[in-house]
């Protein structure tokens, strides 16, 4: 079993920047694909960015591509969503994701390939 604990979400102007961060529970955290999505209030849960096992390979929807970085300290236990250049479109709650499975990118943007779920931290960008 893994929890995942989100933390660093918060009220910013446009064009600023957060960095959000999560915490995983148990031994194995290092072999599993993280991840975070994101749903804004009316919309559909959707895929922002994931890390690989390693770090070596990251993937990002357009949208954020270029403003956002996915990176993860496996001593730690811990990834990370530095996002930058905020628009007020970021706005919604983001969600760590673990998956035990090695994704490539067209999997990793799937909601069901994803075993455990955060609880959610909020991110609104004032226009």
């Amino acid at each position: 079993q893994v929890q995942l604990v989100e933390s660093g979400g918060g009220l910013v102007q446009a064009g600023g920047s957060l960095r959000l961060s999560c915490v995983a529970s148990g031994r194995t955290f290092s072999s599993y694909t993280m991840g975070w999505f994101r749903q804004a209030p009316g919309k559909e849960r959707e895929f922002v960015a994931a890390i690989g096992w390693s770090g070596g390979q990251t993937y990002y929807t357009d949208s954020v591509k270029g403003r956002f970085t996915i990176s993860r300290d496996n001593a730690r236990n811990t990834v990370y969503l530095q996002m930058n250049s905020l628009k007020p479109e970021d706005t919604a709650v983001y969600y760590c994701v673990a998956s035990s499975a090695t994704l490539g990118f067209s999997r990793a943007r799937e909601r069901r390939e994803y075993d455990y779920w955060g609880q959610g931290t909020q991110v609104t960008v004032s226009s």
